[in-house]
């Protein structure tokens, strides 16, 4: 079995599990369930409890309300493919090779060898299933010389996953992305966030009290382009503060975007977006009724997280500067709920920063699985004492960022790598060699360049961020000055 190394003991006691979950000293634990929700391009000051009053998210924020919510949580990259990488293996993006967005055509995928997040669950006896988006893999149908699909890294259901590029305003039927449910399904008004709420109730409702599973919900929105169901749309449209975005300031003769709405490219209080959000925030609430329906409500732990923040074309991720691409706190820090009201804490906020290779080592201790069985080691820590309460705070580290582009990204952002130790980041630009220092807890979007104030410290974090590189063994490409 590749999932884990031979002779792995499945241990009775599992590190941090309150006794509540525990029959008796003779008997297994009983597992929980676990359902992990990820969001795409979900920006940090999206949700209702982040302090959104336009967007409308109850479901979610009840979430929040019964679990924890993070305010330091980080994204692994600020694209999407090395951070779902990051989720899969507990290694930082440079380790899995996979350091920036994944063509429908790349030649690169995620390494089969390594023990995936799923494989981990599997081990201990879980039923596994993917709904949405995977981009781990390019695609042979779109000219990939081969294809690493989910079913490869421990998913026992692979469901409305793409299979020639990602949904780019897929958003209603027919889904180009995914021939097979094009020719299963009928009716061209099914919206993709419908279908993929409607998939995971159907795979809950397969699932029963004998086995536990791991469902991982993978919603294509809020990418752009974003688009709503026209009756949510209208709605949030009317409501006020609604608002309404201008032609591209590059190039506004040119606008690609002028076949959508005129409020599509709004920045701010996008009614698009909303209605996407709202529907996920639907899919939220009918998981949880369908849950409680079946008697698995309090035995199942969910994660509501993203990728990466948003786009800022369509979005503001105020207080946060910038946004998706950037490796400024807009486009790497994002929304994090954890909610499990059997073990913990409801309504609780932890400030400790965290970041999404964290999630393995926290799950693997959740099941009693050590990481000498895994094939890789995790670069992460485990949280799991930190979401039970057992702790207050992780042991001091700092948190790193590599992005090198050949060219600025399309959304603007830069060549760049990012270093957070404490409260200070320092970034530096491979495009110019500049260097920006921000104290985050002073100024969380990042005004004042500290610089030259604190140059021992630029010295500290700088001495770090190269120490890390070079056993990561980053690529760093030659600075232009």
């Amino acid at each position: 079995m590749k999932v884990l190394k031979s002779n792995l003991i499945l241990s009775l006691a599992v590190t941090g599990v309150a006794p509540a979950l525990l029959y008796s000293c003779a008997e297994e634990p009983k597992k929980p369930n676990v359902i992990f929700i990820l969001t795409d391009d979900l920006g940090y000051s999206e949700l209702g409890c982040y302090g959104n009053s336009f967007n409308e998210t109850p479901n979610i924020d009840k979430l929040a309300e019964n679990g924890i919510r993070f305010t330091n949580a980080y994204s692994a990259q600020t694209v999407s493919s090395p951070t779902r990488a990051a989720l899969m293996t507990g290694l930082f993006p440079p380790r899995t090779g996979i350091i920036d967005y994944l063509r429908p055509d790349d030649t690169k995928h995620l390494n089969e060898d390594y023990t995936s997040l799923a494989e981990v669950f599997k081990s201990k006896g879980y039923h596994t299933g993917i709904i949405g988006k995977w981009h781990q893999t390019g695609y042979t149908r779109a000219g990939a010389p081969y294809e690493s699909s989910p079913d490869k890294h421990g998913f026992d259901e692979v469901i409305v996953s793409e299979n020639e590029g990602i949904a780019n305003g897929t958003w209603f039927y027919p889904y180009h992305f995914n021939k097979d449910i094009e020719k299963l399904l009928a009716g061209s008004k099914e919206f993709l966030v419908d279908r993929l709420n409607e998939e995971a109730l159907r795979f809950i409702d397969r699932q029963n009290d004998e086995k536990p599973f791991f469902l991982y919900l993978s919603h294509y929105a809020v990418h752009t382009q974003v688009q709503g169901k026209p009756e949510d749309v209208e709605y949030f449209r009317n409501k006020p503060g609604a608002g309404v975005s201008a032609p591209s300031p590059n190039n506004p003769e040119n606008d690609p975007y002028k076949k959508w709405p005129a409020d599509y490219r709004a920045n701010k209080n996008n009614p698009h977006l909303a209605a996407q959000l709202r529907d996920i925030d639907r899919g939220v609430g009918a998981i949880l009724h369908k849950l409680k329906e079946k008697g698995l409500l309090e035995n199942t732990l969910i994660v509501f997280t993203s990728d990466n923040g948003g786009e800022t074309n369509v979005t503001t991720n105020a207080p946060l500067r910038d946004g998706k691409s950037s490796q400024y706190e807009g486009g790497i820090r994002i929304a994090k709920i954890v909610y499990f009201p059997a073990m913990i804490p409801q309504g609780k906020v932890i400030d400790e920063p965290v970041v999404t290779y964290d999630y393995l080592p926290t799950f693997c201790d959740m099941l009693g699985v050590h990481k000498k069985d895994l094939y890789q080691q995790p670069d992460g820590f485990s949280l799991w004492s930190l979401w039970t309460g057992k702790s207050e705070s992780l042991k001091e580290r700092a948190l790193y960022w590599h992005y090198p582009l050949d060219k600025p990204h399309f959304l603007g952002g830069r060549s760049s790598a990012a270093i957070r130790s404490g409260d200070w980041k320092l970034m530096q630009f491979y495009d110019s060699g500049a260097l920006e220092l921000y104290n985050l807890k002073e100024d969380i979007g990042e005004t004042n360049n500290l610089v030259l104030q604190h140059p021992d410290i630029v010295k500290d974090l700088m001495a770090k961020l190269n120490a890390w590189r070079e056993d990561v063994g980053a690529v760093v490409p030659e600075i232009q000055n």
